[in-house]
């Protein structure tokens, strides 16, 4: 898994959300899955006018305390200038410009790299001096070619 640094300009994200933690996810009573299988079934991305529909962002935002706490994951795209979509039903949030530390997983299924990749990130962040800011971290998927099965995907995590 390679890792680089990006300054990022703020985000303004529409999509769909569920307020989870790490340790529900881990369980038989995770939300994601059903959160990704609602954004597909319900054309998230056709309600919303972005310049670029084919990044799609999976934002983990509104942090309670740490990795350990409670957190909002809104899956959608990032709005640009004044959209003339309905947003009715979906959720906006606004995250902060900021350095990011960039994590790019490893290729392969991608609920299976993801996955990976976060238990990396949690690992590396647990022993390095360099602190996460949680004002809003990103995976970041291109859907022009994208296959679950053979996927890379970008986390970008906020450091202080």
């Amino acid at each position: 898994m390679s890792q680089a640094y990006t300054n990022g300009s703020e985000l303004r994200l529409a999509g769909i959300t569920c307020r989870t933690t790490n340790s529900q996810e881990a369980g038989p009573n995770g939300q994601i899955p059903g959160l990704w299988e609602a954004y597909f079934k319900e054309a998230i991305a056709d309600r919303i006018h972005t310049e670029q529909p084919h990044l799609i962002y999976a934002l983990y935002t509104d942090y309670e305390s740490d990795a350990s706490g409670a957190y909002t994951l809104l899956i959608g795209h990032e709005l640009n200038g004044s959209e003339a979509a309905d947003l009715s039903g979906l959720e906006v949030a606004v995250v902060p410009a900021s350095k990011y530390k960039v994590f790019t997983t490893n290729r392969g299924p991608v609920y299976e790299v993801v996955a990976e990749a976060w238990g990396r990130i949690w690992s590396y962040f647990r022993d390095a001096e360099e602190q996460r800011a949680y004002t809003g971290d990103y995976e970041l998927y291109d859907a022009r070619n994208m296959n679950p099965e053979d996927a890379v995907v970008q986390i970008y995590i906020a450091v202080k």
